[in-house]
């Protein structure tokens, strides 16, 4: 899931998508296929929701236990053509620059990246942060090979550089509704856009298992807040598209 609050007046395009493994949501117009809430239905108590302090999720997470402590979780961040990302500390980038940047994250930690070469907007520069709150389950020892795919489009590099802030929520299928379509097949990382009103983690986590929230803006924190991001883990070079394989749900 994501949502956009612009911090100023932004034009903004929607548009929709069909599932895959991976699915994102985005502010805007919603698929009447997705979950609708009838006045019969019983209202759950959700302990989290997608407006809370980065990191804050994560962390109570790790409270409940389980094989999530201590996981290095393999990502992949799949920029637009022409951009390039790179990982933040507290002197600078701490890894090459690439359309493509494969690292390890862990939960509980908060971690920062940095964007160029927006089309049109070479000057801007954007701020992507990353919260783990959930693991895949890869076959033992090719855990590199099946990291969760992260895709920025576009519109969402360019809506952050015109300061709105957008959130993401990525998170896997539920198996028993998924559609059988592969990301190859579906030219791509498919989302949805969520209604204004939506909250995007309680949506993900009707569709799915959220795993991940992503939140894009172009506010430099400064150096000296650096201290409140951890640096990931780098990884192997991204396999070749035609061996990208999707992460394990369930």
């Amino acid at each position: 899931m994501t949502t956009v609050r612009p911090l100023r007046c932004v034009p903004r395009k929607r548009g929709l998508a069909a599932s895959s493994v991976m699915l994102l949501a985005t502010l805007g117009g919603l698929l009447p296929s997705l979950p609708q809430h009838s006045a019969a239905e019983t209202p759950k108590h959700w302990l989290h929701a997608g407006a809370m302090p980065p990191g804050a999720i994560g962390n109570q997470r790790l409270l409940r236990g389980g094989p999530l402590y201590g996981y290095t979780q393999p990502i992949e961040w799949r920029m637009p053509a022409g951009t390039s990302i790179a990982a933040t500390g507290p002197y600078g980038e701490t890894t090459d620059r690439s359309e493509r940047l494969k690292v390890g994250i862990l939960a509980g930690q908060l971690y920062r990246f940095r964007v160029e070469g927006v089309p049109g907007m070479e000057q801007a520069v954007v701020y992507p942060t990353i919260e783990l709150i959930d693991r895949t389950y890869p076959p033992c020892g090719r855990e590199s090979e099946f990291p969760i795919p992260i895709e920025l489009t576009m519109e969402d590099l360019r809506l952050a550089a015109e300061g709105a802030f957008v959130t993401r929520v990525v998170y896997v299928e539920d198996p028993k509704t998924a559609l059988p379509v592969s990301e190859k097949e579906a030219g791509g990382q498919q989302w949805f856009e969520a209604r204004p009103t939506d909250d995007p983690l309680v949506l993900a986590d009707e569709l799915g298992r959220p795993v991940a929230i992503v939140r894009l803006g172009a506010r430099d924190t400064g150096v000296l807040a650096t201290g409140c991001y951890a640096e990931p883990t780098p990884l192997a070079d991204a396999a070749p598209e035609s061996e990208v394989r999707p992460a394990s749900t369930h």
